[in-house]
């Protein structure tokens, strides 16, 4: 059987946070607002604040997020939240400020959820997942509660103009590996494939001038990074996740990099099991003639079309600070990964540490 979970409701356009003021006044009355202190400063933060004023709804801003969200930022949000008396959630920012709303949420009961992205790329807004770095042992932990879905996310693409481009690279990236990773993950089926499909062909036409901050970039950037999001949502990802979280864990890779560095890797390492899915991975992508391909022709161009875009973008492919002495832990941690079954080649420990190898 299958089935497709997304938002109770998503509101999408330009200005889409000042019209979204009646939905979620009727959500709660007291809101936890979770974000940054970049964020704040940008001054995304009141946008959010005057239209829950004019709304009547009461809030509590929370911005001590700092980074990808560990266990001890969730609890002490977790703490302003029952001493604030809030009963709804509101994470407005990156991934991070939405995974610690998603955190805080479940944490609290199940909270009604608002998420509101101000870069295109966790697509966090469309799923039933969240990361929390468990800061004891520095492993980033993938956790899947449905749940957490919220009841209404906010797509609103003049939010994301004041990101930087290195930002909305990595972000991009993000983007492109969640569709690229949910179109050929083990779950994958028809509905799903929709979404993946339309998700590559947005984001590849759209992220190169995103980063130039042109509005038809930043436009599609925001539709493409949530329809991959309510695809991975309901099929899961792959080993480049997998690879990505461990790499943020230990060495704190911004996730979209590391996403980046690896997707070509393990798409090279996934192609003879994707069937014929390389072939529209690269239709999608603008490659020309792929229906007068060999197999191993478009493979190896839609593998090159993907480094070909993280390159434009100004991505790395190399990772300085990964030793020899760590590929073990690393191997060992991204196999583990809630992430690494659904990747469309069996893997293991010792192919990990190789894969691994190939950004030293």
């Amino acid at each position: 059987m299958y089935q497709i979970l997304m938002p109770g409701r998503t509101m999408v356009g330009e200005n889409a946070i000042s019209m979204a003021k009646e939905q979620i006044s009727g959500l709660g009355s007291h809101a936890l607002i979770i974000s940054g202190k970049i964020v704040e400063k940008s001054g995304i933060v009141k946008k959010l604040t005057d239209s829950l004023d004019e709304a009547g709804v009461s809030y509590t801003i929370f911005t001590d997020i700092k980074g990808e969200p560990d266990d001890l930022m969730v609890a002490a949000a977790k703490k302003v939240y029952d001493t604030e008396g809030c009963d709804m959630v509101i994470g407005i920012g990156g991934g991070s400020p939405q995974d610690s709303a998603k955190a805080v949420s479940a944490a609290s009961g199940y909270a009604p959820i608002v998420l509101i992205p101000t870069t295109a790329g966790s697509g966090s807004e469309a799923t039933k997942f969240y990361c929390v770095t468990e800061s004891a042992t520095d492993t980033k932990k993938l956790i899947t509660d449905e749940k957490v879905i919220p009841r209404l996310a906010v797509i609103d693409p003049t939010l994301s103009v004041t990101a930087p481009k290195s930002i909305t690279a990595a972000t991009g990236m993000d983007a492109l590996t969640h569709a690229i990773e949910g179109y050929t993950t083990k779950a994958a089926w028809e509905m799903t494939d929709m979404f993946h499909l339309k998700a590559i062909e947005i984001i590849s036409r759209s992220l190169r001038d995103a980063v130039e901050n042109k509005p038809e970039g930043r436009e599609g950037m925001a539709l493409g990074q949530y329809i991959a999001g309510m695809g991975f949502s309901n099929v899961g990802l792959g080993i480049a996740h997998s690879m990505a979280h461990t790499l943020g864990a230990v060495y704190d890779t911004p996730h979209g990099v590391a996403c980046a560095m690896m997707l070509p890797i393990v798409m090279e390492y996934n192609k003879e099991y994707s069937g014929e899915k390389y072939r529209e991975i690269a239709r999608a992508m603008g490659v020309k003639g792929v229906d007068e391909m060999s197999a191993d022709e478009y493979r190896k161009a839609a593998v090159d079309a993907v480094a070909q875009l993280s390159q434009d973008v100004g991505i790395p492919t190399k990772l300085e600070a990964i030793k020899e002495e760590d590929l073990q832990f690393l191997a060992e941690s991204a196999f583990a990964d809630a992430c690494c079954p659904g990747n469309p080649k069996d893997t293991n420990v010792e192919d990990l540490k190789e894969l691994f190898r190939k950004i030293m």
